[in-house]
């Protein structure tokens, strides 16, 4: 720190200089300085986003973001705090971390990925160290190399062919290290729609017994594969409310009513789940505020 207020120091006192100094003479000397202040590792880090080994989580703050941003979803909320926040804090992890979403369109798996990474990362899907599915295996390697704590996001995993599934399983396992390079403090995240229709008819099976918020569900979860329910109506006026709020809009509840009355429901003798989630709700509001 001491280089970094001298740096600040002399950047402060340069103007009252001006006279008595030639400007070339201090065109470099400020350029030096500014050199100097930019490759000292902490400080530059305040200009550019680096990578760093001690990678902090705030556990409270990925919570609040799950509950005001993730609706319907109290199982995979659960799991994800807890398989989050408890790897990001081991400073030695045996392997990556892997999150496998399953469930219907709209139910937020998409969504959760950008939440985990908005909260590792202040770019969030946009930082130099979130990666979405591209050319795997070199693609996996060189963007470890560059940053241990790299977020790999793998979506529609179910359309994807077997022999791409089986190149990335060595990158998932209990490895030290895969050709000189460690995949262990990695996240791998994979979202899915499989499985979704059974997990549909699961959840509609315990709302009609009685038994939604039975821990019975819980019981299914093995590991990391996080079950997305469907949303309810209430769900979805959730959404919308906060969909409002983003925008700057005032909360008007007649129009969330409405809104939400226009989605489609199943089944439909019923109308207990939204047919697409919270996935359509974005646009529809673009009716009432933009037309």
């Amino acid at each position: 720190m001491k280089l970094g207020r001298a740096a600040l120091g002399l950047l402060l006192l340069a103007p009252l200089a001006v006279r008595a100094v030639e400007p070339i003479s201090l065109g470099l000397a400020l350029a030096g300085v500014l050199t100097g202040y930019i490759s000292y590792p902490r400080l530059y880090c305040l200009f550019a986003e680096c990578c760093s080994p001690k990678r902090s989580l705030s556990r409270e703050a990925l919570q609040s973001d799950l509950d005001s941003k993730l609706f319907g979803q109290h199982l995979a909320k659960k799991v994800i705090l807890n398989a989050v926040s408890g790897f990001i804090s081991n400073p030695k992890p045996k392997k990556p971390l892997t999150l496998s979403l399953h469930g219907w369109t709209g139910t937020g798996k998409n969504f959760v990925s950008k939440i985990i990474a908005e909260n590792i990362y202040e770019g969030g899907l946009s930082s130099d160290y979130v990666h979405l599915f591209d050319q795997l295996q070199s693609w996996i390697r060189g963007n470890v190399s560059a940053c241990a704590r790299s977020i790999f996001i793998f979506d529609e995993m179910d359309k994807m062919h077997a022999g791409l599934i089986d190149a990335i399983k060595p990158y998932l396992d209990y490895y030290d290290n895969l050709d000189g390079v460690s995949y262990q403090k990695a996240i791998f995240i994979f979202l899915s729609n499989a499985g979704a229709e059974r997990i549909t008819d699961v959840a509609l099976d315990f709302w009609r017994s009685g038994f939604w918020h039975s821990s019975l569900i819980d019981r299914n979860l093995i590991d990391y594969f996080v079950p997305f329910l469907p949303l309810e109506y209430k769900h979805l006026k959730m959404c919308i409310r906060v969909e409002m709020q983003s925008r700057g809009y005032r909360v008007d509840e007649d129009i969330v009513s409405r809104v939400a009355e226009e989605m489609t429901f199943f089944p439909k003798e019923e109308r207990v789940f939204s047919d697409k989630g919270c996935k359509t709700v974005f646009t529809k509001l673009d009716y009432y505020y933009d037309g």
